[in-house]
């Protein structure tokens, strides 16, 4: 594995699953896999878990770790061919990745979408200019359509909770305030697509994510109706991708609360965090015994852990 951009870059995900769980079991075992090699996480977004989670998951494999925020650190980047850059953009994507390239063994990227057009975020520009023309791997932290690495580590939480062979999984829409990014729900849908799970979308009418992706997974527009003897309850935000990047409506009538939960077979409650209490979902079941969005959280360093892992064994 060259580059983790997709989860499509997972080759057989079963095993993946057991080697990051192995991995989590002895988070020291490969300390000197990435020793004297130096990993650069490189932020045009903020961060806490992916961050914290990836720096750890470096450091767990003797790596150096350098960190750059594009937000308030480092020159506004040029990504177009071609480009007369006498306007805002100081430096082109060109020299910047071969530069960057020559300090570090590895980069990790992390860059949202910016909701304004739906065709240049899902053209993933950033990433895959990184990709283009850097001389090392390139690990998405998050880009404009995808977020593997949450994704690997929903497959690895699911995986040590589920009681059933065939957990029901349900991935619930709920209101926020802010139009968010499909990138989360994106990569959990195709997860779910190579898990053994009874998998339902519900959200409502008008909040359809792309249908390239969800395939053949079944939506239904009643969440109570797709709660029900639901194991896992994985909940959160996207704004239109037909519409692109807009709050259609509010909706609060879909956030989840203790009521909604009672219908499950009593699920486990995730959610990648940061996550808007008592708007996305009520405190009574965030704080309850059946939520895991902290044991989640903590399997982040795992998933981040298992890519370098693999990437260092091949650099």
């Amino acid at each position: 594995m060259n580059n983790y951009f997709s989860i499509q870059d997972i080759d057989c995900l079963n095993e993946w699953i057991k080697d990051a769980i192995k991995v989590k079991n002895e988070p020291l075992a490969y300390k000197t896999l990435g020793e004297d090699k130096t990993i650069g996480l490189l932020f045009f977004n903020p961060s806490l878990r992916t961050r914290l989670s990836t720096q750890k998951a470096a450091l767990n494999l003797g790596m150096n770790v350098m960190v750059m925020s594009f937000t308030d650190q480092g020159w506004s980047l040029e990504y177009g061919d071609g480009i007369v850059m006498d306007q805002g953009n100081s430096e082109h994507i060109k020299e910047a990745a071969q530069v960057v390239s020559q300090y570090c063994d590895v980069l990790a990227i992390r860059a949202f979408a910016k909701l304004e057009n739906r065709e240049d975020d899902y053209s993933e520009k950033v990433l895959k200019s990184f990709i283009k023309y850097a001389s090392v791997p390139v690990v998405n932290m998050e880009s404009a359509t995808n977020h593997p690495l949450q994704a690997l580590t929903d497959a690895i939480t699911i995986t040590e909770y589920q009681k059933t062979d065939k957990p029901k999984v349900v991935l619930s829409w709920a209101p926020h305030p802010k139009a968010l990014p499909q990138a989360v729900a994106n990569s959990f849908v195709e997860m779910m697509q190579r898990m053994d799970a009874d998998f339902v979308i519900t959200h409502p009418k008008g909040y359809e994510l792309a249908s390239q992706i969800t395939k053949e997974v079944p939506i239904d527009y009643n969440q109570e109706n797709a709660l029900k003897d639901a194991d896992f309850v994985y909940v959160k935000n996207w704004s239109s991708y037909e519409k692109y990047g807009e709050i259609l409506h509010e909706d609060s009538e879909w956030k989840i609360t203790g009521e909604k939960m009672s219908i499950t077979n009593d699920a486990k409650f995730m959610h990648c965090l940061p996550v808007r209490r008592n708007v996305v979902v009520d405190d009574i079941v965030i704080d309850s015994p059946n939520s895991i969005v902290i044991e989640q959280a903590n399997n982040r360093t795992y998933a981040a852990q298992l890519v370098l892992k693999k990437i260092l064994e091949k650099v």
